[in-house]
């Protein structure tokens, strides 16, 4: 292990602030592409005009200088850099690929010291006060880079798997809601090739086994079967306790996803005062407030939480449903995306009345091929569940490496092949 240096950041890299030049969002002659805020985050900003640009090659680090997440940095592209991005090329000290990660690693550092008092700014003097600590030698820079880069690799693939999985699961749910399973258990022909097998609907062509019902004929005859939470002086915030029955808010729901890490808490007392509002297993519940229209499963372990007046509890009879099918069309199907903009007459809706609930038509297959339909959603729910916990681990991994590495917790080995070569080339 080679000794780890310190120096300012101006030491090791010169600054140089994009410039405003001409835009386009697609490709022209003499344009390149524009590298700002976007381009940071994996997205595109379109395409700029060479003439009179700061333009960046792969081997600089770019850094967002304004706006909220200013500090934000990014390497290994190339192209127009914005005004709102500086350029920043190291001189040969220092790997351009560990800089990027070592700024990485500060940018809650750099959050914390932006200036400005409209639009936040990295601040100016940025390269004297922000100190880099790094191994002098070369070839344990550019040992330590790749292994993170390699992590960085591995968890953009599982992103882009994810990715994919979500759009073959839209497509072939929206198929399922719309030609179902046959009993044979293919996917019925389309209408346009076999129109007999369907009916026209309200909510449009469905399979003519196939029922049309309203919500409310679909929840559970029992009390309170779809329910907000207490309002007004029912619950006081002072009656919050730090341990007991978990008070569920938007928070805990999220698109097919129930987050059962609890911040709130309601004594068993309170609890068993405000029993109308508790949550069951296996209920569906919509956000109604902030994000509102993102719907998930109360899973089976959870058997005694209390709803929120931020929230829609349903309960549905489960000898007519499958509340996993009601969740994902609440989600993402285009006639229940219909009926809300019709029922806030096409704005942006900032609450979900009780009414629009009941009121919403919903398709319903006969119970056995809801069974066929619930398999095929499980079987891609699952791949996806998968990946996405692989996803999280990575993203621990990777921080974890990056406190051991970069602070030089844990050394790491470099082939003295490697190491000659990488220090004759530098």
């Amino acid at each position: 292990m080679s000794e780890w240096k310190l120096d300012r950041l101006a030491d090791l890299a010169t600054f140089q602030k994009g410039r405003k030049v001409d835009t386009s969002p697609f490709p022209l002659i003499g344009y390149e592409k524009y590298l700002g805020a976007g381009a940071l985050s994996g997205k595109t900003d379109g395409y700029a005009s060479t003439f009179f640009a700061v333009r960046a090659a792969e081997h600089d680090v770019l850094m967002l200088w304004d706006g909220e997440r200013s500090g934000l940095c990014g390497t290994g592209l190339s192209g127009v850099v914005s005004s709102t991005v500086s350029k920043l090329s190291p001189n040969g000290k220092i790997d351009s690929n560990l800089l990027y990660y070592l700024l990485l690693q500060n940018f809650e550092w750099i959050q914390h010291r932006r200036t400005g008092t409209g639009v936040p700014h990295v601040p100016k003097d940025i390269g004297r006060i922000l100190c880099i600590r790094y191994p002098e030698r070369k070839s344990e820079q550019q040992k330590i880079a790749h292994i993170l880069q390699t992590i960085d690799q591995t968890i953009e693939k599982t992103q882009v798997l994810i990715e994919k999985y979500q759009q073959i699961k839209a497509g072939l749910m929206h198929d399922l809601f719309t030609r179902g399973i046959a009993p044979n258990g293919q996917l019925r022909p389309p209408r346009e090739q076999a129109p007999e097998l369907y009916q026209q609907t309200p909510i449009g062509w469905i399979p003519k086994e196939w029922e049309h019902m309203q919500l409310e004929s679909l929840l559970a005859q029992v009390p309170n079967n779809l329910r907000s939470g207490p309002f007004g002086s029912a619950l006081l915030k002072a009656e919050l306790v730090e341990d007991g029955i978990p008070f569920l808010g938007i928070d805990n729901i999220h698109t097919e996803k129930f987050v059962d890490h609890f911040r709130r808490f309601v004594s068993e007392e309170k609890f068993l005062e405000l029993n109308k509002y508790a949550v069951r297993p296996r209920d569906v519940i919509i956000t109604i407030m902030g994000t509102v229209g993102r719907a998930s499963v109360v899973p089976e372990h959870v058997d005694s939480a209390l709803s929120s007046k931020h929230l829609w509890t349903m309960t549905f009879d489960q000898e007519k449903v499958i509340s996993e099918l009601i969740c994902w069309q609440l989600n993402y199907a285009p006639w229940v995306k219909s009926w809300f903009r019709r029922e806030t007459q096409g704005g942006i809706m900032d609450a979900i009345q009780s009414r629009t609930l009941k009121t919403l038509t919903l398709p319903l297959p006969p119970y056995e091929e809801q069974l066929r339909i619930f398999g095929r959603y499980n079987s891609l729910t699952a791949k996806m569940k998968s990946e996405e916990l692989l996803f999280d681990n990575l993203k621990k991994q990777k921080t974890g490496l990056m406190e051991d590495l970069l602070t030089g917790k844990v050394p790491v080995k470099v082939e003295p092949e490697a190491q000659l070569e990488a220090e004759i080339s530098a």
